[in-house]
Order: structure tokens, then C-alpha cells, then sequence
């Protein structure tokens, strides 16, 4: 059976598309050589053997307006399908294109590893729709929202949080987002070596506010199966951006995804509180030096006074050095709290941070590693379910 049906008579793209599926999906490619697309599914299913493929691809060279009228054809016959637009459309054309049917968009000049993502995505995407009524309704429920602050900049809040992402890639592939909400500054997509033709300023515009298609349009995909939404390029445009658009792009998000990692400005700027409303689970980050340690502590006191402090929280030492002169209980003494997961100084994750690879991508072995790893666990599933993991457990360094 084939999984996948092009519908293009470009050549170049079909050959494109061949490899990429055969370098890392399941499945196999049918091509309809025409740009002419057929009048409805019992004409396509003809020319198909009678066979039902998972996703359609309208490649290059199909008049914009035929794909349009086919894609609304079986949107309204054959809904379960997942129908990719590949097009260098107008984004004016983009709210069209979903509304009409099209669940996503490919640029032809995609290399492999972004037309393998968007794939799986889609197949992915197919899948859902044909399960049962009930497996759909358990897993109705919004995904976990996890922000990553610190009253202090240059604790490696971009390193944690990239990491933590593209840990839980690979627990939940396709279903991981990150969000740069470090509007001036971010650093999310050199982090992530990331050249985003869309940031969060298109991701609250009202199109995307309204509609969720939309708004995934605006979205980065990384080779790791991850989404990204990164900061604006410019940091005047941070100034347009309001706390309550950015309360509900989260809400948003965490309807379409199972996990939403959020990185924030230094400090508690008014954007950054209102991604904590929405945060179900805090990491709280820190260095080895006093003013990182007392700026935390205070940062904990005004929350708490603010009564928004997220019941799951977890504290993350970072850069930890036992010849800092401070241990562990110094620490704790300090925040007043104690510290959930210690992350040893590294070359490894220094180097990782440079080249815009987060280490957790590579698999690289490092002390380092396996803490970030055990962050990361503690945003699963499995282990989450277990009582005595709400425990906080003293860390050694």
C-alpha cells in the first residue's frame, strides 16, 4: 500500500521526496504525474487500485486555485485524509489554503529532514482523526506547559530549555513546541540553529489568534521533531507584543501539543507572569554564585506573595562546580527551597551551546548529560504518575 501520493509533475520534487521517505519513514511513494488533480476521491481511488493512502501531497507546478478546489472536495467527502500543500504561497493565502483543507504547507525548496518532519506530522495527524471516539476524548486535555525562569540572566536558561525540548522530542516526537519569550533578546533559534521565516509576532496576530491552523503555519520545524516559535528578529517589535496575547497563544498551544517549553526573559517582566498563569510546571534555574542564588530567593518570595507560583516546581542548579566553595546545602539554605536536579559544568554542553546542536540532540556521554536527562524525565508521563517522585530528593555535587 502506498502511505504517500504526490501530485505534481515535477520531477525534481518527486525524486526529492522518494528519498526523503526512504531515508527514515515507513511507507511508500505513488506519483500522479499531472497538474490536473483528479475531480474527487472514487477518481483518485481509481487511478490508486482502489487504495486509501494516509496523506496526499499537492506538489509544485499544480495551479494554486486547482489545488484549492481539490483540497476543498475532500474536505468535505474524505475529512480523515491529510492533504500537504507544497507552495511558496503568498502568506496573504495562507488562512485560504486551511480552510480550505490543506493541513500544512511544505516549501519546494524543503530539504530531507523538514519533508520527513512535516510527513510524520501529518501521518501522525491522520492517525488521530481515525481513532475512536474514546481515545480521542482521553487525550482531549491540554498539554503540560513548562517554563524555564530565572531573576538573573546568564545562568544558561536557553540551554536548559532547548535541551529540555528536544528531550522530550524524543519521548513525544511531533508534539513538543518551544516558545521564545525572551521578546528583545531570545536566543532560542541560534540555540537551536534555527532560521525562522515566522516568530511570535505573526504566531498573535489575529488571523493566528483565531484560527489554530493558522498558527501552526507560523511554526519552525527542527530536524530533532521538534516546533519552534522563536523571537522577533527586532526587538521593537517586543513592544507591540501584550501580556494577555501571549496568555492566549499558550492556551493555544497547549491544545495542539503535549508539551509547551517556554523560554523567558531575566527578571519578571509583565510578559513573563503571564506565561507563568499558564505554566503547569516551573524550572526554576540558578548558578553557583551568590548574587544567581539570593536573586532566586527573592524571586520566590515576590511570587509567592503574588499567589502564582505553580504548584510543580522544579529547581535546577546549573553549572554546578564543587570547587565553588558553596555544596548543595548552601544552596538551599540560600534559596530556601530545595534543589531538584544539579547540572555539572561542562565543555560539552559549552560547546553544544556554540554550534546551536543542544547535547541532548547528539547523545554525547557527559556528566552533564545525564542530569539534563533526568530533568527531562521529570516531564514524563511514566514517571510523573509515581507518588514518591513528587518528593523532592537532595542532589549531590
Amino acid at each position: 500500500m502506498s502511505r504517500f501520493v504526490l501530485l505534481s509533475p515535477n520531477g525534481d520534487f518527486d525524486q526529492k521526496l522518494r528519498a526523503a521517505v526512504a531515508n527514515g519513514l515507513r511507507g511508500t511513494v505513488q506519483t500522479i504525474a499531472s497538474d490536473i488533480l483528479p475531480a474527487g476521491p472514487a477518481e483518485l481511488f481509481a487511478l490508486l487500485n482502489q487504495e486509501q493512502p494516509e496523506v496526499l501531497i499537492i506538489g509544485p507546478d499544480v495551479p494554486y486555485e486547482e489545488a484549492l478546489r481539490f483540497a476543498k472536495v475532500f474536505d468535505v467527502q474524505l475529512p480523515g485524509l491529510s492533504l500537504v500543500l507544497v507552495s511558496d504561497v503568498d502568506p496573504d493565502y495562507l488562512l485560504h489554503a486551511m480552510r480550505a483543507g490543506i493541513r500544512d504547507i511544505l516549501s519546494p525548496q524543503a530539504d530531507a529532514a523538514e519533508i520527513r518532519v512535516l510527513l510524520e506530522r501529518a501521518c501522525q495527524s491522520f492517525t488521530t482523526r481515525h481513532r475512536g471516539p474514546e481515545a480521542q476524548q482521553a487525550e482531549s486535555g491540554s498539554g503540560l506547559v513548562i517554563g524555564v525562569f530565572s531573576p538573573k540572566g546568564g545562568v544558561g536558561k536557553t540551554t536548559l530549555a532547548t535541551n529540555i525540548a528536544i528531550g522530550l522530542g524524543q519521548i513525544a516526537p511531533m508534539s513538543v513546541v518551544i516558545v521564545d519569550l525572551d521578546l528583545q533578546f531570545g536566543d532560542v533559534a541560534s540555540g537551536l540553529y534555527l532560521n525562522p521565516q515566522h516568530t511570535v509576532t505573526d504566531a498573535v496576530s489575529p488571523a493566528a489568534a483565531q484560527d489554530s491552523l493558522v498558527l501552526k503555519a507560523f511554526l519552525t520545524v527542527h530536524p530533532a521533531g521538534i516546533y519552534a516559535l522563536c523571537a522577533p528578529p527586532n526587538p521593537v517589535d517586543a513592544d507591540h507584543i501584550t501580556p494577555e496575547q501571549i496568555g492566549h497563544l499558550l492556551e493555544q498551544l497547549a491544545q495542539e501539543f503535549q508539551y509547551v517549553v517556554i523560554d523567558t526573559a531575566p527578571g519578571m517582566p509583565e510578559i513573563g507572569l503571564a506565561a507563568m498563569e499558564q505554566c503547569t510546571d516551573v524550572v526554576w534555574v540558578s548558578a553557583m554564585d551568590i548574587p544567581s542564588l539570593r536573586g532566586l530567593r527573592s524571586g520566590l518570595e515576590v511570587l509567592r506573595q503574588l499567589d502564582i507560583m505553580p504548584e510543580s516546581r522544579h529547581v535546577v542548579l546549573n553549572m554546578a562546580d564543587a570547587k565553588s566553595g558553596l555544596n548543595v546545602r548552601d544552596v538551599e539554605s540560600t534559596i530556601g527551597a530545595p534543589v531538584d536536579v544539579s547540572v555539572p559544568r561542562s565543555r560539552a554542553v559549552a560547546l553544544s551551546t556554540n554550534r546551536g546542536i543542544p547535547v541532548l540532540q547528539e547523545s554525547k556521554k557527559d556528566p552533564a548529560v545525564k542530569s539534563l536527562r533526568q530533568l527531562v524525565e521529570r516531564f514524563n508521563p511514566a514517571w510523573r504518575t509515581q507518588a514518591q517522585r513528587k518528593l523532592h530528593r537532595r542532589v549531590v555535587i
